[in-house]
């Protein structure tokens, strides 16, 4: 791949940090990994769990961005640069960076089914979080539901804007705790770097 690849850190907390990538680097939708058992046969997720200090928890990858989530009490600024030098190494190889995740086996699964909370949480974003961010000229896109996580994406003013992380916090995902306790987790997969209209300008008071 004669193309350069450029990475974009954009820290969540002090746990989590999405990486936009400037080329695709999984496009089977939305691909989670929550330990290195399951990275294994995807290179790009076996670099970024293997690299020392980290701890690294958690890995969403979809489309060109990837969060990870990490136990390590290091900051982004230092280990970011590992990530991002795990993510050029294994996206320009000549190998796919992500395979696609193994079929469960039948009769395993979770009491209430990702099909099911599905439906439960596309009712709650049409009936209460859309109409919430609307006022703000913003939209949430439900992607999937894996593994009782919700993974969504953020549209319209809420693209960018310096206050979507406190919506998605204090805002959507207390909704669906309490209106979908089964649901475990909420990932923004939103690139808010690329947003034309933010409601509140990111980085500014």
């Amino acid at each position: 791949m004669t193309e350069e690849i450029r990475i974009t850190a954009e820290p969540i907390d002090t746990q989590r940090c999405k990486f936009v990538v400037s080329v695709p680097v999984w496009a089977g939708g939305v691909r989670r990994f929550t330990g290195a058992d399951e990275a294994k046969g995807s290179p790009l997720a076996e670099a970024i769990f293997a690299i020392p200090g980290l701890a690294v928890s958690e890995l969403i990858v979809s489309g060109n961005i990837i969060t990870v989530v990490k136990q390590s009490t290091a900051p982004w600024q230092a280990a970011g640069r590992a990530v991002g030098n795990a993510i050029r190494s294994t996206v320009t190889a000549d190998v796919p960076a992500v395979t696609a995740a193994p079929k469960p086996a039948s009769g395993e699964g979770s009491a209430v089914t990702d099909d099911a909370l599905y439906e439960q949480v596309a009712k709650v974003f049409d009936e209460q979080v859309n109409p919430m961010v609307a006022r703000h000229g913003g939209r949430v896109e439900l992607i999937d539901v894996q593994d009782a996580v919700v993974m969504l994406r953020m549209g319209g003013g809420c693209q960018g804007c310096g206050m979507a992380d406190v919506t998605l916090r204090q805002g959507i995902e207390g909704m669906l705790a309490q209106l979908v306790p089964a649901v475990r987790g909420i990932v923004d997969i939103t690139d808010h770097t690329s947003g034309a209209n933010p409601y509140f300008q990111a980085a500014k008071k």
